[in-house]
């Protein structure tokens, strides 16, 4: 689904009380720990320079700087500025609610259109636009900062509060959204976690599928305007078993992604045509049982399908990640 846009104005540092001693960077856990696997785009992106978490002095050090630059974005999430989407409806990625009337009309112009498996194939069309939101500027935080910061609707106040967002403000609403998503039950059969860190998304995905795994991501060579896209030729599965974690950017001042591992899972390369020439390595995913989903779900209203009848897949934005077996 497209995310609201968040106009980033300035930085708000995170000061944190802890003992002397420096956190290893995130991009370093990852490497220890899948050292045959490269980073995505998707999460390079989001990671900060090169340097270290320093504890002493509460703040993110730049190696050969010596400079600081540590925070999450704040702007509009004190009420000003351009309009949000808050109240479009649930995450499409969310397959235990009913989509809204709002969100039929607005997820039909939509990178994650969902389609039929059988039509994952060489010159089907598709009418997609592809476009980067500046909330994929939303950095990961260390580990240990992530965690130093409550994430439950039951410390908002509080949250709000460190991060520097009105109250009663669009922002406010976003920050309440997520949570309130992250902490509703999943559907049957399915194992999911909100992760604050990319340490966490780690650790959750060797959790689910070990260390041999291969993580992935939708790669856009430039934005585009709503057009059509056909799928070259090229299409190929992706990884050995059925069986994926899938992890979807939420909107929230640093970066959190809704991480589900779900069986009866497959993903795809998708090569994708633009009609004014662009070319994007999508990535699909698609799912072979969902039964258990609701019956009012954003896909079966778009397909005209019944739940459990039919394999349904839909393409991934940019900032999401596919995380596969090899």
């Amino acid at each position: 689904m497209e995310f609201p846009l968040f106009h980033i104005v300035t930085f708000l540092v995170l000061v944190v009380v802890a003992t002397n001693g420096a956190t290893v960077p995130p991009q370093l856990y990852w490497k220890s720990m899948l050292p045959n696997s490269p980073m995505p785009k998707a999460i390079t992106n989001l990671l900060h320079p090169a340097g270290y978490w320093s504890e002493e002095k509460g703040t993110w050090v730049d190696v050969g700087k010596g400079g600081v630059d540590v925070g999450v974005r704040k702007g509009y999430y004190e009420g000003g500025g351009t309009d949000v989407n808050v109240g479009v409806g649930r995450s499409p990625f969310l397959y235990n609610y009913a989509a809204s009337e709002t969100q039929l009309l607005h997820d039909k112009q939509n990178v994650a259109l969902f389609f039929l498996e059988k039509d994952l194939h060489h010159g089907t069309k598709m009418n997609l636009q592809f476009t980067k939101t500046t909330s994929n500027a939303a950095a990961f935080l260390p580990r240990q900062v992530a965690n130093s910061m409550p994430f439950s609707s039951n410390k908002v106040e509080y949250i709000l509060n460190k991060l520097n967002i009105k109250k009663g403000s669009k922002g406010a609403q976003i920050v309440k959204n997520t949570i309130s998503e992250c902490e509703e039950h999943s559907i049957e059969g399915e194992e999911k976690s909100c992760v604050t860190s990319l340490e966490s998304m780690v650790d959750f995905t060797i959790s689910k599928l070990g260390k041999n795994v291969e993580a992935v991501s939708t790669e856009v060579n430039k934005e585009s305007e709503l057009q059509q896209y056909i799928i070259a030729q090229g299409v190929k599965k992706l990884g050995e078993k059925n069986k994926a974690v899938v992890c979807h950017k939420e909107n929230y001042p640093y970066a959190v992604f809704y991480c589900h591992n779900t069986e009866k899972t497959k993903a795809y390369s998708v090569p994708l045509v633009g009609a004014d020439g662009s070319r994007v390595n999508a990535i699909a995913v698609c799912h072979t049982d969902t039964s258990k989903w609701n019956p009012k779900h954003l896909a079966f209203q778009v397909l005209k399908v019944k739940p459990g009848t039919v394999p349904v897949c839909h393409l991934l934005p940019e900032d999401h990640v596919v995380w596969i077996s090899k």
